[in-house]
């Protein structure tokens, strides 16, 4: 059985930020603790100082815990922001004229690199979290709960507290099937196996799926061959990618409500 471990030289327990970024995993079990609002405001400050484009990003807090998924005692919504660079140029004396989705686009990057900064601040403090990408398919009704502007798109939400669970990392694929140096190469037969067979056993080593009870149902009359001992991340990844989100139609009218327009000349 294949057992996913990183070796003592990939921890490199000497530097506590890579030893806390190799160690990061999921929580979705929380203690009734929440942190202190020192804890938040250093988490958020840490998250400001990300790389960025244009700031072009803000974080909505809710600490209502019964509504929280797993019952986090934080959920933070990091949003695309561009409402408040349109007010600034506008004191500048300056009218927006890039175009909806290249905002998005740099937008998106400025508060994922805030959200990834919050995560690992947090777990540097023993807080753990876990990522939600769902805030983009209910951006209408986040929009409604916080009062958001036009301008302002959810984008993640991340679920924070102390854990009260102890879990290993998850499973990566094998690093020669992530770096490439000097150009894209071909991916072989050998090389996809080798990562396929990493993820999938790695799982099954943690009887993740089985834990979480998280099998995705096939559609239509497909016949469902796996059970727990052999459903795993490849096949669960696969059935997400080939069921769902086959229409734009649903983000793109989440973009409207939030006073985004991905439409072309022709189209408008």
């Amino acid at each position: 059985m294949y057992v996913f471990t990183y070796k003592k030289s990939d921890i490199m327990s000497e530097n506590h930020v890579i030893h806390t970024m190799l160690n990061h995993k999921s929580v979705r079990k929380y203690k009734n603790e929440p942190p202190t609002q020192e804890e938040i405001e250093q988490i958020v400050r840490a998250g400001q100082q990300a790389p960025f484009v244009s700031q072009l990003y803000s974080v909505l807090l809710s600490r209502n815990r019964e509504k929280h998924p797993f019952k986090a005692p934080l959920m933070f919504t990091i949003c695309v922001d561009i409402q408040k660079m349109e007010k600034i140029m506008d004191k500048k004396g300056w009218k927006m004229v890039t175009n909806d989705l290249s905002l998005l686009l740099f937008g998106i990057q400025d508060a994922a690199y805030m959200a990834q900064n919050m995560v690992t601040a947090g777990e540097s403090m023993g807080i753990g979290s876990v990522f939600l990408g769902r805030a983009i398919y209910i951006a209408e009704s986040i929009k409604k709960e916080y009062q958001l502007p036009d301008r302002v798109f959810p984008l993640v939400q991340l679920a924070m507290g102390y854990p009260d669970e102890d879990e290993p990392p998850r499973p990566r694929y094998p690093l020669d099937f992530v770096l490439f140096e000097n150009k894209y190469p071909e991916l072989t037969d050998d090389l996809i196996d080798k990562a396929v067979s990493m993820m999938d056993e790695g799982y099954l080593q943690q009887d993740y799926y089985r834990k979480l009870n998280a099998k995705i149902k096939l559609s239509g009359d497909k016949e469902d061959r796996f059970t727990y001992d052999d459903y795993s991340w490849t096949e669960h990844i696969s059935r997400k990618w080939g069921q769902w989100y086959d229409s734009i139609e649903t983000p793109l009218k989440q973009l409207e409500t939030c006073g985004f327009h991905i439409v072309t000349d022709e189209e408008d």
